[in-house]
């Protein structure tokens, strides 16, 4: 029984650090897979991570972001249960990345994206109960961290998502629904977040993409062409760059011979 009890007492010391262990090599092999831009294969070792520790800061953020890498390959615009579930998911494993650690910037990030992701899957008056969230988390990840793009790009899209909203439900939620926020929103906010995203990582695929259709909604048709033109030489690197790519190539098609107004 002596011994027992000592070979329990050992089990139990090392089974914090033998955990540990488990959950960083998970993180790593996930980190490889979305790499490859194979974020089904990520998730899963995300989730076998947080399987061993549930409040990992890291699995949960990354969980969140494969999560929507995965949710991003159906259309916004197509009715999907199983992809809003994603979303669901991708929400409350990035509130649990902000939990565990409130003052890193890919937490607030990853929480951020994910609302936003599924809040242009629903409709506007849902957009409008989403608005304050996304807008919030955007800026505390860009408080924390200047330079992280993808928090850049988050706000411009939420500035250009609110400016395409129709005139009335805008109008609405900043008389009477409390969204004073929305007063904050403008189409040259939008430009010049998106700007700052690409400027800060120009190899992303999305950056270019998104800022060239704000461009196109301004009708400044050539800045949206450099936009659109440069993502032919870019490389591959998100898991939907191939289909950003397509859309590109339609958009370029779609404004040939348009010029500036």
């Amino acid at each position: 029984m002596r011994v027992i009890g000592v070979v329990v007492m050992m089990a139990a010391a090392g089974a914090g650090p033998l955990a540990a262990q488990g959950v960083r090599g998970e993180i790593a092999a996930g980190i490889a897979a979305r790499n490859a831009r194979d974020p089904a294969t990520a998730l899963r070792h995300f989730q076998a991570a947080l399987a061993l520790d549930s409040t990992s800061y890291e699995a949960n953020w990354r969980g969140a972001l494969a999560l929507i890498d995965i949710g991003k390959a159906t259309p916004d615009r197509v009715k999907s249960p199983a992809r809003d579930s994603l979303y669901a998911l991708a929400e409350v494993y990035a509130h649990r990345a902000v939990t565990a650690n409130p003052g890193d910037a890919e937490g607030h990030f990853a929480l951020a994206n994910a609302i936003g992701r599924a809040s242009l899957t629903r409709s506007q008056k849902e957009r409008v109960r989403d608005a304050g969230e996304i807008r919030r988390e955007a800026l505390r990840a860009i408080e924390l961290d200047p330079r992280h793009d993808g928090a850049w790009h988050v706000l411009g899209r939420w500035n250009a998502e609110i400016m395409r909203l129709s005139g009335l439900t805008r109008f609405l939620a900043k008389s009477f629904l409390g969204a004073g926020v929305f007063r904050e929103a403008s189409w040259q906010a939008a430009i010049d977040d998106l700007e700052r995203a690409v400027n800060l990582n120009p190899s992303r695929i999305y950056h270019h993409l998104d800022l060239a259709e704000v461009y196109i909604d301004q009708e400044r048709y050539g800045a949206a062409r450099v936009q659109l033109q440069a993502i032919a030489g870019l490389p591959l690197s998100d898991p939907q760059d191939e289909a950003y790519k397509r859309q590109a190539t339609d958009l370029l098609r779609k404004i040939a011979g348009r010029g500036e107004s």
